[in-house]
Order: C-alpha cells, then sequence, then structure tokens
C-alpha cells in the first residue's frame, strides 16, 4: 500500500493525515497546543510546541497505521497562514515565540506606514491591505524588539518562514528553507505579479532579503525528510496555506468556483484565473495556487467570527451544550421576532475592516429567547458571508463574469440548517462534499500529483462528490428585507 502524509497546522491543533491511494482517509492523529496571550490583542505560540506536536501526530498516525516510511510516497503540508517565526539558521532555534495571524500588535506599524503614504504600493504589489493580519509587520517587530536580532540578521544568522518554511527546515534537518507561492503570497513582501520577493516592500519593513525562503510552486520539490524523525527518508512534495488548499481540496480549478470554509472564523475565495482581479469592495488579492510556474488567482474575503459565535452560545451563555445543539434550537424560534447578531466581538473583517467596533444585538423583546439568540448566531455567519458574496461578485462582474459557484466545508458546514439559511440569505445554491476534510486533502492531493500516484486537476476534480445541494427557498423581497436590516445593524455598530 502507498500513502500520501498530510501534515495540517492549524491554530489550535496540529494533525496528520494518511491517505490512501484512492485518496481516502486511512487514519488520523491530533494534538492540541497552548495559546499564549502576552497582553491584549496579542496572541503567540511556542514553535518548539508546534515542532514537537507535528513530529508527535506524524509518528503516532504511523504507528496506528503500522504504516512505515518507505510506504509513504510524499508528504503534503497546509498550515496556518501569516503566523510568523524567526529563528538561529545555526541552531534552527526560534529568537521569539510565533506570532499568530490573530495578533494586532504590529497595528501601530500598519497606522503608521499608511500615513506615509506606502499602503497603495503595498497594495499594488501583494494585493493586501496594511494590516497586522500579515507576516511582514511581525517581522519588523521582532527584530525591532529582540536584542541584536537586526545585527544577526544582517549577518545572515537569521531566517523568516511561515510555519511551513520553519517545519520544513527542521523536518529537513536543515537543508532546506522554502515556501510555496500560496505562503509568500501572505507575508506582505511578495510581488504576486512579478512573482518574487518586492525589494521595496522588504527595505520598507527593514527585512533583508537574505531571511526570505525560497518561492515554489504548491507541487513542487521541497527537500526531503531526515530519516531519523520518521524511520525513512521522505519527499516533501505538496505545500499551501490551509484556505488555498481548502480550495484546492474543493477543487474549485475554475474562474468563477468559490469556496467558504467555516470554522472559528470563515474564509472565501473565488477563483478569478490566470490574472489578478483588483478589489474595488476591499477584498483581498491574492494567489490560489500555483502549478508549472504559472499561478492562479483569487479574490479572498475573511470573516474573523463564524463557528466562534456557537462557541460563545455555549461559553458565553450556556444556552447549549454542545455546537452541534445550536440548530436544532435556531429551529424553535419565533419567526415573528427579527433578532439581528452583529458579532464583531473582535471587530469587523472584509468588506469593512473596521478591527476597533465591537459587537451588539438588535430587535430584542421581552419574549427573545435561547432560542433566538441561537438563530441569531447562525444568520450572522450567512449575513457576512452574503457581504462576501456581494462584494466578490461585484468585482468579478466587473471583469464581465457572472457565474460564481459557491462549495463549503468546515465544522459549520455539517449544519443543515445553517447551509439551508446560508442560501436561503445568499439566494444562490450552496454544494456540500461528500469529503469533508478538505484542506488536508488539498494538501495531499498535491504531494500525490506531484508523486505520481494521484490524478491530475481533471482527474481529481471528477472524484469531488456532492453530499447535499441546498437551494434557496426564501422569497426574493423577504431575502432583501432581512438583508437590509442586517446591513443597518452593521452600520450601527461601525458608527458606534
Amino acid at each position: 500500500m502507498t500513502y500520501i502524509l498530510a501534515i495540517d497546522q492549524g491554530t489550535t491543533s496540529t494533525r496528520a493525515i494518511l491517505f490512501d491511494a484512492g485518496m481516502q482517509v486511512a487514519g488520523t492523529a491530533q494534538q492540541e497546543f497552548a495559546q499564549h496571550y502576552p497582553q491584549a490583542g496579542w496572541v503567540e505560540h511556542d514553535p518548539e510546541e508546534i515542532w514537537d506536536t507535528t513530529v508527535a501526530v506524524c509518528r503516532k498516525v504511523m504507528a496506528d497505521l503500522d504504516v512505515t516510511a518507505a510506504e509513504i510516497a510524499g508528504i503534503g503540508i497546509t498550515n496556518q497562514r501569516e503566523t510568523t517565526v524567526v529563528w538561529d539558521k545555526a541552531s534552527g532555534k526560534a529568537i521569539h515565540n510565533a506570532i499568530v495571524w490573530q495578533d494586532r500588535r504590529t497595528a501601530a506599524i500598519c497606522e503608521q506606514l499608511r500615513q506615509d503614504g506606502h499602503e497603495n504600493v503595498v497594495i499594488d504589489r501583494t494585493g493586501l491591505l496594511l494590516d497586522p493580519y500579515f507576516s511582514g509587520t511581525k517581522v519588523k517587530w521582532i527584530l525591532d524588539l529582540v536584542p541584536g536580532a537586526r545585527d544577526r540578521a544582517a549577518a545572515g544568522d537569521l531566517l523568516f518562514g511561515t510555519v511551513d518554511s520553519f517545519l520544513i527546515w527542521r523536518l529537513t534537518g536543515g537543508a532546506s528553507h522554502v515556501t510555496d507561492a500560496t505562503n509568500a503570497a501572505r507575508t506582505l513582501m511578495y510581488d504576486i505579479r512579478k512573482g518574487r520577493w518586492s525589494r521595496t516592500i522588504s527595505d520598507l519593513l527593514e527585512v533583508p532579503q537574505q531571511m526570505l525562503p525560497e518561492v515554489k510552486d504548491s507541487a513542487a520539490d521541497f527537500g526531503t525528510t531526515d530519516p531519523e524523525i520518521l524511520g525513512g527518508a521522505v519527499p516533501i512534495l505538496g505545500v499551501a496555506g490551509d484556505q488555498q488548499a481548502a480550495t484546492i481540496g474543493q477543487a474549485c480549478f475554475r474562474p468563477g468556483m468559490m469556496k467558504s470554509t467555516y470554522g472559528t472564523g470563515c474564509f472565501a475565495l473565488l477563483n478569478t484565473g490566470d490574472a489578478p482581479v483588483v478589489s474595488k469592495n476591499r477584498m483581498l488579492t491574492t494567489i490560489a495556487y500555483q502549478l508549472d510556474g504559472k499561478p492562479t488567482y483569487a479574490l479572498e474575503g475573511s470573516i474573523f467570527i463564524a463557528g466562534a459565535a456557537v462557541q460563545w452560545l455555549r461559553d458565553g451563555l450556556g444556552i447549549i451544550e454542545q455546537a452541534s445543539d445550536s440548530g436544532e434550537l435556531a429551529l424553535r424560534a419565533d419567526p415573528g421576532q427579527d433578532v439581528i447578531l452583529v458579532p464583531a466581538f473582535t471587530g469587523l473583517g472584509a468588506p469593512y475592516w473596521q478591527p476597533e467596533c465591537r459587537g451588539a444585538v438588535f430587535g430584542l423583546t421581552r419574549n427573545s429567547g435561547p432560542a433566538e439568540f441561537a438563530r441569531a448566531a447562525l444568520q450572522s455567519v450567512a449575513y457576512q458571508t452574503r457581504d462576501l458574496y456581494e462584494a466578490m461578485r461585484a468585482d468579478w462582474e466587473d471583469d464581465s463574469h457572472h457565474t460564481v459557484t459557491l462549495r463549503v466545508d468546515g465544522g459549520m458546514s455539517a449544519s443543515d440548517w445553517t447551509m439551508q439559511s446560508l442560501a436561503d440569505l445568499l439566494g444562490a445554491a450552496v454544494d456540500r462534499p461528500v469529503m469533508q476534510e478538505t484542506t488536508a486533502l488539498g494538501a495531499a492531493w498535491l504531494a500525490g500529483m506531484r508523486a505520481g500516484i494521484y490524478p491530475d486537476q481533471t482527474g481529481f476534480a471528477d472524484t469531488w462528490k456532492l453530499d447535499r445541494q441546498f437551494v434557496p427557498l426564501m422569497q426574493p423581497a423577504a431575502r432583501q428585507a432581512a438583508y437590509a436590516r442586517w446591513q443597518r445593524a452593521v452600520q450601527a455598530v461601525i458608527g458606534v
């Protein structure tokens, strides 16, 4: 039996999944790791814990299935994006905790760059906005704050990478300092049109280019593991950031195909083909994947709170015992009430980009109770998705295209009530696949295709199977009235 090992290094846990030759999940191992919050708005991970959990879950899933390194044709890696690691080239040890994508400590740096008139060049080169979300200002912060770091970086003693780069460096025993185009595109320093690091921006951030990894295709030869780690040398053949890996796993290979992943937050990517589309609606322009030296571009929108709204129902309000109870409770809501939750617990993401505003509930009556709160929390995810959907369609249709196909994945996509609500409030069909491990599958397919044991894009797309399609049942007038109420609520929150 031949396997592909997918490493899915996420924000709260690390997973290893073995896929068999038929691209089916053969086994999984998972381990959580600590979240560190040194100050309000700061989020860090210990890179050593990320490394330790990665090795542990890989070894466990191999042991559980009695699989040897010789039976693994390749490794695919997908990772939390934008999370930043700076490490010593000689020892491989990080000089500071990893600064996580959620971290907001570099807001002042971003604001200063904006005031100095640099945002337009950043948008033009990288497709991104000046926001603490991305890696570039995080690297600058580490180099500025860690004693001696700037001198060591200038001397060529320090390396920077997103989590994929750090893991590959460790897995290969320091032989490979590489990343793929999808991760490079999230650093704020990569020119997505020219396909190279932007010296203009790296100089602006005072990040020496010698710290930066070599950028490869998403399916490429990234190096070979040190035999001592997994009991034999295994080639690393696929890498993609988690949201791009999910886009690949959903087989969104045609322009106009869109995937929306519902986890703690929600991330939607719309394939726009071989040319980057400049958003007029504050979407991000990014790289969906790069194969054979050719990038495929996407528009991306990020919602900060999706599944986290259900966690709030459970942990904050205590009105459900487990997340899966939310849909059943929402079914019991009074249809005559219009309770709206704007879950701006950590600000609003795309298309508003209002990090300082906070959440609110509107439309409460004396009879509003747990069922109405549950419905409002689930509908808030649908409303926010519509915000992204409308903004992307406006950008896309401006480019003379009109058809958008939406595929969903992530934990919340398992809720029939939520997905039906999404279809109703979008006024569009929502397709849920049989295979829910889309992120890991995307990384596995990249590696397996490169290894020659998985099919090409067309063959892979043919394996995508529909579990259920949700079609809109709500009348158009009711849909528009509901969305107008949401828009008024959002504007009220922004205006506070």
